[in-house]
């Protein structure tokens, strides 16, 4: 039986005039934090909004648990235990911590003819949820703008890993964070995959992703230009395949 979690096969797709992506292949196994990098306009979003449905590919198949699937939107993938974390966290900040936890996935009770949301319990479950990682937040009814960057971070890792998420992509998830911040990013990462949770971790920071990642997958103008276990290269080598890649000296 294959231990592949994602595979993603001679994936095309096309704005316009512009080729995004040309013929990929990409694929991620079970318990694996795959580093996806590139330069801006690479190609990584445009292959991630497809694995999620919310763009279709032009061409190529895609698999998630060995059966073929064909997402017509983010809330199937989800359905299916794929949970995305972009870099606006999909936070809302005039809300609390607890709402924005549970959002979309309130608990509710009946009340005679009466359905009421379960505060309490959803404030609880929240702080059991962070506490689990090892995150300690001041209330659940702090308003999420008030909290760092990194700390919206944890939020939205500790409600993928309780909504039971098996595969967790984040989008530049240490883009702005300062160096404490990112570390402890990182750890949270760490923590999803011993729990059985694969990771793609997009960035073009090769620094950050180096320190967690299975295997780095590199995109160049909407091509696989590298896939590289982590430990037969270093940093430096990945930034010279990239940067050859885009043409730089």
């Amino acid at each position: 039986m294959s231990d592949l979690l994602v595979q993603m096969k001679g994936i095309k797709k096309s704005f316009g005039r512009v080729q995004a992506l040309r013929g990929v292949d990409f694929d991620v196994k079970a318990s694996e934090i795959v580093g996806l990098l590139g330069d801006n306009g690479a190609g990584k979003s445009t292959l991630i909004k497809i694995l999620v449905g919310y763009h279709k590919a032009d061409e190529g198949e895609i698999y998630f648990e060995g059966s073929k699937v064909n997402f017509s939107s983010p809330r199937e993938a989800r359905q299916l235990g794929i949970e995305t974390v972009y870099q606006d966290l999909a936070l809302i900040n005039l809300m609390p911590l607890w709402r924005n936890f549970f959002l979309g996935r309130e608990m509710t009770k009946k009340i005679g003819p009466f359905s009421c949301i379960e505060r309490r319990k959803m404030r609880r479950i929240v702080l059991d949820a962070l506490a689990d990682i090892g995150i300690s937040v001041r209330s659940p009814d702090e308003t999420v703008a008030f909290m760092s960057g990194g700390e919206r971070q944890a939020v939205a890792i500790a409600r993928a890993i309780y909504f039971g998420a098996k595969l967790l992509i984040l989008d530049e998830p240490t883009a702005a964070l300062s160096v404490g911040e990112t570390r402890k990013v990182l750890e949270h990462i760490k923590e999803a995959k011993k729990r059985g949770i694969s990771v793609i971790f997009i960035t073009h920071n090769i620094y950050h992703v180096y320190e967690v990642a299975d295997r780095l997958v590199l995109l160049e103008h909407g091509e696989k230009i590298g896939d590289y276990l982590r430990k037969d290269v270093t940093p430096q080598y990945i930034m010279d395949v990239i940067a050859a890649a885009a043409g730089v000296k």
